[in-house]
C-alpha cells in the first residue's frame, strides 16, 4: 500500500515540476514583457531556463539530500534519453532535418561538453563547487553564442507569452511566484517519493534516475517533439533536443555543483556518460548526409540502441 502512494507522489510529482515550469515561464515571460524586454532576450533567458527547471530542480535537491546517484543520473539518463528514445520515436515520424549551425557547432559541442563531464568526474570521483564554476563558464560561452545567433536572426524566441488586457501586474506575479513553488514542492516529492520506491524495490538511486525520474523530467521534450513532428515542423526538434542537453549539462549540473559537492562513480556515472557521448556521437553521424536529415532507418537504431543500455541497466 505505501509503495502505491509513493508511485502516486511521483507521479503528482511530476505534475507540479512540469506545471510549475510552465506558470514560471509564462509568467516571467509576462512579466519580462510588462517591462517592454525584447523578446529575443526573454526567448534565450526565462524560456530556456524554464524548461531546464525540472532537471535543476530534482538535482539541486538530490544532491541536498545526500543522493547523490540520482542527481547525476537524472542529467545523463536525460540527455541519453533525450537523443536515442525521443529523436528515435520522432524521426518514425517524419524525416527530421537539423539545422546548419546546429550540424557544424551545436551537436560537437553537446560531445565536447559531455567529455569534459566525464573528466571533471574523474578526477576525484565528484563534481564540486570549482567544477560548477568550470561549467558555468562555459555555459555563459554557450549563451554569449546564441545571443550573436540571435542577433543575426539565425536564433529564435518561441513560446514567448504574450500579454493581454486580463494580465495584471497581481495576477501574473502569484503565476510566476506559484509556478516557483509548485517546482520546489515537485522537487522534494519527486526525489523523495523516488528514493523510497529504489530503496524498497532495492534497486539504486542511479537506475531510478536514469529511467523513471529521466523519463517524467523528459515529458516535455517528448511530446514538443511528437507534436512538432505530426504538425510538420520537423525542424525544430532536434535544435530543441540538442538546446536542453546542453543546459542539462552545463546549467542544472553546474549549478547543483555550486550548492553542493556531488559523487562522480566510475563503475557507474562514467559508464552513464561515455553512453551519453555515444549517444551524441550516433546522432552527430545520423545526419551526416547530403540531405542533412535524420531518416527512419536511424530511428529505428537510435530507439534499439536505447532499448539495449535499458535492458543493460536494469537486468544485467
Amino acid at each position: 500500500m505505501e509503495i502505491a502512494l509513493q508511485i502516486l507522489l511521483l507521479v503528482l510529482g511530476f505534475v507540479c515540476l512540469i506545471k510549475g515550469a510552465d506558470f514560471f515561464v509564462e509568467g516571467a515571460s509576462k512579466i519580462a514583457c510588462k517591462f517592454h524586454i525584447p523578446e529575443i532576450i526573454i526567448g534565450l533567458t526565462i524560456v530556456a531556463f524554464g524548461t531546464s527547471a525540472p532537471e535543476a530542480a530534482i538535482s539541486i535537491a538530490a544532491g541536498m539530500k545526500g543522493s547523490a546517484d540520482l542527481a547525476i543520473s537524472n542529467v545523463t539518463g536525460s540527455n541519453i534519453m533525450n537523443i536515442l528514445l525521443i529523436l528515435g520515436i520522432t524521426s518514425l515520424i517524419l524525416p527530421l532535418p537539423v539545422k546548419k549551425n546546429t550540424f557544424r557547432f551545436e551537436i560537437p559541442f553537446v560531445i565536447a561538453i559531455t567529455i569534459l563531464l566525464a573528466v571533471l568526474g574523474s578526477f576525484g570521483n565528484s563534481l564540486d563547487f570549482k567544477d560548477g564554476i568550470i561549467l558555468w563558464a562555459v555555459f555563459i560561452g554557450f549563451f554569449v553564442y546564441l545571443v550573436m545567433l540571435a542577433k543575426r536572426g539565425e536564433g529564435n524566441a518561441d513560446d514567448v507569452a504574450k500579454l493581454t488586457e486580463k494580465d495584471t501586474m497581481l495576477k501574473i506575479i502569484l503565476m510566476t511566484v506559484g509556478g516557483i513553488a509548485a517546482i520546489i514542492i515537485g522537487s522534494n516529492l519527486t526525489v523523495d517519493s523516488a528514493t523510497y520506491i529504489a530503496k524498497a524495490l532495492g534497486v539504486s538511486d542511479r537506475i531510478i534516475g536514469l529511467t523513471i525520474v529521466a523519463f517524467g523530467t523528459s515529458l516535455p521534450e517528448l511530446i514538443t517533439c511528437i507534436t512538432a513532428a505530426r504538425k510538420g515542423n520537423t525542424d525544430i526538434a532536434i535544435g530543441n533536443i540538442v538546446g536542453s542537453n546542453i543546459f542539462n549539462i552545463l546549467f542544472v549540473l553546474g549549478t547543483t555543483c555550486l550548492f553542493t559537492p556531488v559523487k562522480f562513480t566510475a563503475e557507474g556515472n562514467l559508464f552513464d556518460t561515455i553512453v551519453a557521448i555515444g549517444a551524441a556521437v550516433v546522432l552527430f553521424l545520423s545526419v551526416c548526409n547530403k540531405k542533412r536529415k535524420m531518416g527512419r532507418i536511424a530511428g529505428i537504431i537510435m530507439v534499439l540502441l536505447y532499448a539495449a543500455y535499458f535492458t543493460y541497466i536494469t537486468v544485467l
